[in-house]
């Protein structure tokens, strides 16, 4: 008998090193760190949730993703919702994928993400397929199944940028571009916008378009190239929040106030700062909060079964230093 209770108890042993080995080598394998911010559940209230949905962001701890969380997070609370903020530490389509994947298998109630390209439609489809409901966020995938898509309209972000640098320059500017990336559907689309808005001013030639991969490091390498390259450019649009930052810390460091005309993407704390020295001259504002909130409230439309828009387009807006003192009485600095 105690021989037998000795195997057991090895055999024990055994499957918990197993299980050990197991999980550290899915971490090496996908090499980027999968990271899940749960709502606190406290013994004996898991009753009280109605609704389990998962938010996969591009980049877990970016500042921009962090406010998409909290409008969520904040949804999630008055509607009784166990909300899972899971996915890459750092931007990767892969470990992004595998991470939707993964919400899939734990069968979830719903599934919200971002549809960055042609990648996800495949397996958006598989999913809403097996009966779990997908909303896009910030970035859409139109060709899929998902049920709906919250977030800006990109092409109108990037027509308004293009028309903010017509009005702001005069209709006269050699434009270089920086974009996050040649392949990711929001930044493809914010670039046609604004090619599209200045094609008509024969005073505004885009000489270059490169791309930062969503770096503000490559952001400002490449702005470094594109000056020495085209001395004749005088004016820059960063179509992700990173390349405005990049684009003004090179500027600042190369060229003389008022040589050359910013307009960058989103309002982080640095962009703000920039705005107010006059080194970026606008940027374009989005709604990360009002998404995060929207989806979640759209997600449970759809599990009630209630009809809902497949496209809600948040609000875009153009800030100026002279809006300063406006954002920051309505969102604060740190916005």
């Amino acid at each position: 008998m105690e021989m037998c209770m000795g195997r057991l108890a090895r055999l024990g042993y055994v499957a918990g090193a197993l299980c050990f080995i197991v999980s550290c080598s899915f971490a090496v394998f996908y090499g980027v760190k999968v990271v899940s911010h749960k709502q606190p559940v406290e013994k004996g209230t898991q009753q009280k949730y109605k609704y389990h949905l998962v938010l996969v962001p591009e980049e877990l701890d970016n500042e921009y993703w962090r406010l998409v969380e909290k409008g969520a997070q904040a949804a999630a609370k008055k509607y009784g919702v166990l909300l899972e903020y899971v996915g890459p530490k750092q931007a990767n389509i892969d470990v992004h994928l595998k991470t939707i994947e993964m919400a899939a298998a734990s069968k979830v109630d719903g599934i919200m993400t971002q549809g960055l390209d042609d990648q996800f439609t495949p397996l958006i489809n598989r999913i809403v397929e097996q009966g779990i409901p997908v909303v896009t966020v910030d970035t859409d995938t139109v060709n899929s199944k998902r049920l709906a898509y919250i977030g800006t309209d990109n092409y109108y972000s990037g027509y308004l940028a293009g028309k903010a640098m017509i009005a702001d320059t005069k209709g006269k500017a050699n434009v270089a571009i920086i974009t996050g990336s040649f392949y990711k559907n929001h930044q493809q689309e914010r670039v046609k916008g604004f090619e599209d808005a200045v094609k008509s001013e024969k005073g505004i030639h885009i000489i270059d378009v490169e791309e930062s991969e969503i770096s503000r490091v490559r952001a400002a390498e490449k702005t470094y190239q594109i000056l020495q390259n085209h001395p004749n450019v005088n004016a820059f649009f960063g179509t992700s929040a990173l390349d405005g930052v990049g684009i003004a810390q090179v500027v600042e460091q190369y060229k003389k106030p008022g040589q050359i005309y910013i307009i960058s993407f989103d309002t982080l704390p640095e962009t703000l700062e920039y705005i107010r020295k006059g080194t970026i001259q606008a940027t374009v504002v989005q709604e990360p909060y009002q998404m995060g909130y929207g989806a979640v409230k759209i997600m449970i439309d759809i599990i009630n079964r209630k009809k809902v828009p497949s496209v809600v387009h948040t609000d875009t807006s153009i800030l100026r230093a002279k809006d300063l003192p406006q954002i920051r009485k309505e969102t604060g600095e740190g916005r």
